[in-house]
């Protein structure tokens, strides 16, 4: 496994990457793939070679969408922002599979849903989808710098953990003056190789049959995988959740196994 960059925090609680490392500019030969996001909108991304990864986890500007890992590996990930319908499914096939996962938290998610925020701390890595969700590249610098902190300081209080150094970007929506401020909060924002669309539901088009074939169509090793905890709002359906356990059987047929973020990067 490679390492990636590790930040440790002084003190005084800054993170000492500020100062010791340049920013680096992002690479714009990572925007020529669509995968989608939390949103039809969301902006073109694609994995990386290998070594322009190693380079951008090793930049403190890094925005990374494969798992810098050696082998058939597999990253999934969950994004929580508005309800919690599917955490008890997901959590529990988690579990049976023994298959570790990284869950992005939301301020609101947190409020909304302490008890289910404390059970996916409680076994999984957690990282920071922002305060409200909103789209990042909008708002003030200080705007954003608020949306970070307080998201972050919203699950310490629910979790007694911080999220840090895991971020996602809402709607995956980001630019190089968002990524810079993101970074100097000392968090790296990790992006994904495939998103599943489950959050579509059956009335965007979507099934569990399709969700589970668009996650095994696009298997590479380092993929990480986007998917969400929430039901569809206008068809009340959790299809990432009920796709998970042949998700993970497809992958594992595939010679795949999986790992954390933490495991990961």
């Amino acid at each position: 496994m490679v390492r990636g960059h590790r930040r440790r925090r002084d003190a005084d609680g800054l993170c000492p990457c500020r100062s010791r490392h340049p920013h680096a500019e992002p690479e714009p030969h990572c925007a020529t793939e669509r995968h989608d996001g939390d949103s039809p909108t969301d902006p073109p991304v694609v994995g990386r070679t290998r070594h322009d990864h190693l380079d951008a986890v090793d930049h403190p500007d890094a925005v990374d969408n494969r798992a810098s890992v050696d082998g058939r590996v597999v990253a999934l990930t969950f994004d929580a922002g508005a309800s919690s319908t599917g955490v008890a499914s997901i959590m529990a096939t988690l579990k049976r599979e023994g298959v570790p996962a990284t869950f992005f938290l939301t301020g609101d998610f947190v409020r909304e849903h302490p008890a289910s925020t404390r059970a996916i701390a409680a076994a999984h890595p957690v990282g920071n989808h922002t305060e409200n969700h909103r789209d990042l590249t909008t708002l003030s610098s200080s705007a954003v710098v608020d949306e970070v902190r307080t998201g972050a300081a919203t699950i310490r209080a629910t979790t007694g953990r911080s999220p840090a150094p895991w971020f996602r970007f809402p709607f995956g929506a980001r630019d190089d003056r968002t990524i810079r401020l993101v970074n100097e909060e000392c968090y790296v924002a990790v992006r994904w190789t495939v998103d599943s669309l489950g959050w579509k539901g059956t009335s965007g088009g979507m099934s569990t049959e399709k969700v589970r074939d668009r996650v095994l169509s696009a298997t590479r090793p380092g993929m990480v995988v986007l998917m969400h905890v929430g039901a569809n709002p206008d068809d009340g359906t959790t299809l990432d959740a009920a796709a998970l356990p042949s998700v993970i059987a497809g992958l594992r047929a595939k010679g795949y196994t999986f790992v954390s973020l933490p495991q990961a990067l």
